[in-house]
Parts: C-alpha cells; structure tokens; sequence
C-alpha cells in the first residue's frame, strides 16, 4: 500500500509565488474576509451561540484550512448547513457538549483523510445531498420566523422540532412587530437587488450596513425603540478567547458520537463538493485526503476556543475565485481581516438589527434549497425520488442524523433491489446457439445438450439478495426429469460474496445426495480466486471446474 502523502496546497504554491500572485490574493482575500463577517455573526446566532463565536469559527477554521488544506482557494468557515445540528445539540448538551461532539467530528474527519476515504465521500448518492440540503433549508427559514416577524414567545422555550417551532409561532402570532416586518423585508429586498448594480460587493454587507444606519437613526431621532439589535440580546467580546480543553468522559462520547458521525460525514461532503466546484472553476485538481485532514485539524483546534463546527464554504469559495484569489494565501488574508474586524470593529456589531440578521438567512435558505434541483429529480427513477422524498421530510420533521442514517439505508437496499432486478438465472435446454456465446469456441452448428444434463446460466452478480432466485430456479428442476450433471454457467457474474458461495457448496451437497454432479463453467479470474480460498474447490473437484462450455458439456458427456 503507498503511504500517505500530506502536502498542503500552500506548501506547493508558495514554491513558485510571486509579488503579483500576492497583491490578487490580498484583495480576494481582504474582499471575502468583508464577505463572511455578516454570514459568520448570523451563523453564530442561528446556532444558538454568541456572534463573536461565529466569527472566531471563521478565523481559526479559515486559516487553519487554508494552511493545511488541499485546495488553492477553498475558504472554510461556519456554513448554514451545520446551523440546524448546532442549535440541537446545545439545547440537549449545552455547549459543553458542542464542544465534545465537534472534537470528535474533527478527529473523525482526520481519519477519513489519513486513511484515503476522502473519495468513499463522493458516493453517497446524489438525492440523499439534495435531500438533506433542501431540508436544512426549510428548517434554517423557520428557525428565522420569529426574527422575520418579531414574535414574543413570554417565558415559553422555542422547540427544538420543526412542528413544535410552527405551533409555537401560530399561538404567538398576535405579538408580531411590523417594523421588525419591514425591516427583515427590507434586507432582503437588498440582498436581492445588490448583484444588479456590483458583482464585487456582497447583498448582505450592504443590507446590513443601510439598515443599521437606519434603525439607529430611527432610534435615535424618531423615536422607535421596539426594535431589536444584536446588543439588546448579547454581551460582544471583542477578543480572541484562551484556549480551553473540555473534560472528557465515556457518556458523553457515548451520546454525541452519532451526533459527531453526522457533523464529520456533513462536514466531509460539503467541503469535499465545494472543492470539486472550486476545481471546475480554476481548472485545478484539489486533494481530498488532504483537504478532509486540514478540515478535521480545524474541528479540533477551533472549538478549543469556544468556536462551533467548520467546513468548506461554497459561496465564500466562489467569492474568493471571482475576486481573484489563487493561492491559500487568500484564505489566510481572509481570516486576518476577520481578525482585525472582531478586535477592532466588534462592538458596532451590537447595533445590528436581529430582523436584518433574519433576512440574510433567509436569502441563505433560499439559495441552499436548489429547489430547481429537487423539481429536476422528482422526474427520475421512483427510487431516487423515494430517497429525496425520505431524506426531506427526516431532516425536517426529526434531525439530520436520523435522515442520512436512513437515507443510506434506504438508498442501499433499493440499490441492492435493482442489482437483484439486472441478475437473471434461466435454464438453457436441448440446445446452445454459439452465435449468442462468448466463451466457447465458434461452430457452424449448435451445441447439443446431453440427455439427463441440465445447463444453468447466471447473469449478473451473485450475492445475497439473488440466493432465493437461484434456490427457486432450482426447486423447479423437480418437474423435470432428474440429470446426472448440473452445468452452472458463470462467465456472465462478475463478483460473488459469502451467500453466494453458501448457496453454490448447499447446491453442490444437495445435488451429491442425489448423485447429481456439478459443473461450473466460465468462471471469470476475479471469482475463481473468490471460491478457491473459501475452500469450495475441494468440495466440487478441479476437474469440474471448466473454461467455457465446450469442456463443460464434454465433462458431462463423460459423466452421463
């Protein structure tokens, strides 16, 4: 086996960079940093924790996956995809437990890059991502209600469930503040527009910065003090905070571990496909393995100082591409901006209206939920339609862990159902025509089948989900004349497993306590190595083992 090779995109890049490659990664990097700060304070807050604490996530996992990572310009940081678990596991665990769940994510995450899994990622199926991502949009959009519209709940807690949340905002309704309204509609008018008049600045920057002007002023000189602001809820530290180690016991590895798995397997995909992305834009190949180890260092390291889980952000990566950026060095860029902002600009976060905050997210639901993508796949297959259907309505109605739990066992035994489908088992009587053969020596005339010889031919894999099929197809030979030989034709069965090999040694003892012999016919390299080790050889006889089915049929010529 090679031995892994960790070498980080910005070890390979700095090897020939340049004053010019510089300056573009500074301004990219200086551009996105802009970019990430509203969606890391909204991030921050939507998860339930403080929106320093977003923004610490979007400096250290920045710039540790921009030193560490496998790709030149991907951006890591807090995504919206995570916000959902998040919010979750601090009202069951608190964030002592986020803190726990996180590590053991990243430490996950590093395993899958140390042992080269980083391309396993890339086959879960493609309606099980838009399921759960379109999902976690709609659950983002209602944790947003009670900022959209100002809701007062009283001394009620919001549920953490999508039906509880709905329940709780129709018995609330009545307290809805029409100038949290109107702000919340207002951002997200801007937003909208924003790309109409610059491609450079981001919708949500702007967004915020008229609209805080705004409300301030309005509080100030007209006199409107019912709307809130980041400051009216949270206390802003503008400082990095000192590392913490957690205390770490059995049980609560034990509980969050699931939760952990889902964080880890989330957080691999998203990266992962913000890369691929990346790569098209670019014209560059990124290293998974790589990529997955620097993500799962940055999910070690940032919650150590109180930060939330990180992963590589698409639309921060697309801003760094269009912006210019070519090296990691962007990235660095970025989460030194970041910095600055958070020791230096921090405390005039505390005047950003929370209904701004609510529109930015809903303009970030809107472009996760790739509702064009999910009408696309509603026309495919019923089985991929029943996955997305599945992983959808798990993600909202109960949690994420519970919707790629099943979605992948749902999408592997329908997947198995198919295999089972294209696997066909037929008798061949009386005659074998050689212009339908592949294995077999041509001739002018067809092959006839001996009296008391029967030929089975098997096409496709033979695995478990087949060995009734077979037992089936057998239990019908009873309405025929018994043979003295059995011919089971394999050249068309790529693979076997341990039920299949079962089921042939059961056909073989079987057949011996009618004194019917078996003879295998075709067997490909691939499966022939499968049933030598298992023993199945000595079992059936090597003279019984034969090349194609002119040998086949000879043997039993001299069998009969």
């Amino acid at each position: 086996m090679k031995a892994f090779n960790f070498k980080p995109k910005l070890y390979t890049t700095l090897q020939n960079y340049s004053k010019a490659l510089f300056m573009q990664d500074l301004m990219a990097g200086v551009i996105v940093g802009i970019v990430a700060l509203p969606l890391a304070i909204a991030f921050g807050i939507a998860s339930g924790v403080s929106p320093e604490k977003g923004i610490i996530t979007a400096i250290i996992a920045g710039f540790l996956i921009s030193l560490l990572g496998g790709s030149k310009v991907q951006i890591g940081g807090p995504t919206g995809a995570f916000i959902v678990i998040i919010y979750g596991i601090i009202q069951q665990y608190g964030e002592a437990g986020l803190i726990v769940a996180t590590l053991m994510a990243g430490v996950l995450l590093v395993l899958l890059g140390v042992f080269k899994l980083g391309a396993v990622i890339k086959f879960i199926p493609y309606p099980i991502i838009v399921g759960f991502t379109s999902g976690i949009a709609v659950t983002i959009f209602t944790t947003q209600i009670a900022d959209v519209f100002g809701l007062t709940f009283g001394d009620e807690k919001v549920p953490g469930d999508f039906i509880g949340k709905w329940m709780l905002y129709f018995r609330h309704f009545d307290t809805i503040n029409w100038w949290n309204t109107a702000i919340s509609i207002l951002s997200i008018i801007i937003i909208a527009i924003t790309p109409r008049f610059s491609k450079k600045i981001p919708g949500s920057l702007v967004a915020i910065i008229l609209v805080t002007v705004g409300v301030y002023l309005l509080k100030m000189y007209g006199g409107i003090t019912c709307i809130d602001t980041i400051g009216d809820r949270f206390s802003i530290k503008s400082e990095l905070p000192d590392a913490v180690v957690p205390d770490l016991n059995w049980e609560a590895i034990r509980n969050l571990f699931p939760v952990a798995v889902t964080i880890a397997v989330l957080g691999a995909i998203e990266s992962l496909l913000s890369a691929a992305v990346a790569d098209g834009m670019i014209s560059d190949k990124h290293d998974s393995n790589t990529e997955l180890i620097a993500q799962g260092v940055a999910n070690i390291v940032t919650p150590l100082f109180g930060g939330i889980p990180a992963t590589g952000a698409i639309a921060r990566t697309m801003a760094n591409i269009n912006n210019g950026g070519k090296t990691p060095v962007a990235g660095i860029v970025h989460a030194v901006v970041l910095l600055l902002i958070l020791l230096f600009l921090m405390p005039l976060a505390q005047y950003i209206p929370m209904g701004c905050l609510a529109g930015v997210l809903v303009i970030v639901s809107y472009n996760m939920s790739g509702w064009r993508t999910f009408k696309a796949l509603m026309k495919n297959p019923k089985s991929d339609v029943t996955v997305l259907l599945i992983t959808f309505f798990l993600t909202i109605i109960f949690d994420l862990t519970i919707a790629i739990e099943f979605g992948l066992v749902i999408a592997c035994v329908l997947f198995m159902r198919r295999v089972m489908e294209t696997t066909e088992i037929s008798v061949i009587q009386n005659e074998i025509d050689p212009s339908k053969e592949t294995d077999m020596t041509l001739a002018e005339e067809h092959l006839i089948i001996p009296e008391k010889v029967e030929v089975y031919e098997i096409n496709g894999p033979y695995f478990f989900g087949i060995a009734t099929k077979f037992e089936e197809m057998m239990s019908l030979s009873g309405e025929r004349p018994r043979p003295k030989v059995r011919i089971v034709r394999m050249r068309k069965v790529p693979f076997i497993d341990s039920t299949g090999i079962h089921n042939l040694e059961n056909l073989c003892m079987m057949s011996q306590k009618e004194h019917i012999t078996i003879v295998l016919s075709g067997v490909n390299e691939k499966v022939h190595k499968v049933l030598e080790k298992s023993g199945f050889y000595e079992l059936l006889g090597k003279e019984n083992i034969c090349p194609n089915i002119n040998v086949a049929l000879e043997r039993a010529k001299e069998l009969v």
